[in-house]
């Protein structure tokens, strides 16, 4: 059915199943679904090919880029020696409970909140 419809629109059938991330083609698709959906542009710059968040394109976009920006100085300080392998993903693995470039606040529940009223 998926090939059909993929058949149908004319697009790959990767492009309309969820893809899986372990695999190339499946990552390549996640990367386009990155750049419909989050502003994610690629480009290539003194021979290299750069990723970037285009905050321009949107809302998501905006906030993936606030967001990214807080992973950078991250990095920086791993690639400078000043934390560790493991301070380094200690971070990424707790994301964004030890992040404190942003301010993070729970938000309670819709339906709850509607229960309450």
């Amino acid at each position: 059915m998926t090939q059909s419809l993929a058949n149908a629109l004319g697009v790959s059938p990767l492009a309309l199943n969820t893809p899986d991330i372990d695999s190339y083609l499946g990552l390549m698709h996640t990367l386009f679904t990155l750049e419909d959906r989050y502003g994610l542009t690629i480009e290539t710059r003194d021979g290299e090919v750069l990723f970037r968040v285009d905050p321009r394109k949107g809302k998501e976009a905006a906030r993936l880029n606030e967001m990214v920006y807080s992973w950078a100085p991250m990095m920086e300080k791993y690639r400078a020696g000043e934390i560790s392998k493991e301070e380094y993903d200690n971070w990424r693995y707790n994301y964004p409970r030890d992040d404190k470039s942003q301010i993070w606040a729970r938000v309670p529940n819709a339906k709850l909140m509607e229960d309450m009223t």
